[in-house]
């Protein structure tokens, strides 16, 4: 079976409705209505999904930068839009090493823009679900050394395990099989900022016949940090976490980074 015919274009997928509220082309009418659907309850989702962005990069030089890490496992990285993981790690250490993972078939057609690798460092590219993290971790284990600290990136991706315990299990799983000095990167939608509005939001896209999604309290996010040393300011709404003049206000999309000891 090719990826063409793997492509279902007649129920939303997340990775394109991402791809749409951030301004890209990479979508279908169906992930199309499905995000205007959603913006109709909370029109503030285009501005959160780019928040979410911008909350990526500064973690991501954070940890190239003054953390000094030059491995990144992006898990649910989405389709390819400007500042991608490796380009914003490479743009602070060259020779940094990123491996992406993602089980939407528009994803795996995209893959060749992600594998434009800084010669020093390399890119990679994972057709795997978040659900087998043995399977990625065995597949990462090809461009990344583990016996070498790695960024974990899970942004926006844990949500849509709706299993509390499945999902705990899962980042578990991921920051056992890292080393010290390794961290992890989440964000994940919260009813925090404006519950009604989010409540609606989910509940129509989980009815919609797309993989349905979980949002949890702040408390809860920061459950899957246990463990970990939590860096400054914790875990808070994403446009709030370490702010470099960017527009802080707040967004139904908490975040947070910690330091495996």
């Amino acid at each position: 079976m090719t990826v063409n015919e793997e492509l279902d274009t007649t129920v939303a997928h997340s990775a394109r409705l991402w791809n749409y509220l951030l301004g890209g082309k990479d979508n279908f009418a169906v992930d199309r209505e499905a995000a205007e659907q959603v913006l109709a309850y909370m029109p503030e989702l285009v501005q959160s999904a780019r928040f979410n962005r911008q909350f990526l990069g500064r973690a991501v030089r954070h940890l190239a930068g003054e953390a000094g890490i030059r491995q990144f496992l992006d898990i649910g990285t989405g389709l390819p839009t400007a500042d991608n993981t490796h380009e914003v790690a490479q743009s602070v250490a060259p020779s940094a090493r990123i491996v992406y993972v993602d089980n939407d078939p528009m994803v795996l057609v995209h893959a060749r823009a992600l594998l434009t690798s800084n010669p020093e460092g390399a890119t990679d590219y994972l057709d795997a679900t978040v659900r087998d993290p043995e399977a990625i971790l065995a597949e990462a284990a090809r461009t990344l050394d583990f016996t070498q600290p790695v960024a974990i990136m899970l942004l926006g991706i844990i949500n849509f395990v709706v299993d509390d315990e499945e999902a705990a299990a899962i980042v578990r799983t991921l920051v056992d099989a890292v080393p010290s000095g390794s961290y992890l990167v989440m964000s994940h939608p919260t009813r925090e900022v404006n519950a009604a509005a989010v409540d609606r939001a989910v509940q129509m896209w989980n009815s919609s016949g797309a993989a349905p999604m979980a949002v949890r309290d702040p408390q809860q996010i920061a459950a899957y940090f246990t463990g970990l040393e939590l860096l400054e300011p914790g875990v808070v709404t994403c446009s709030q976490w370490r702010p470099d003049g960017n527009d802080t206000t707040p967004a139904s999309e908490f975040a947070g980074v910690a330091r495996k000891p």
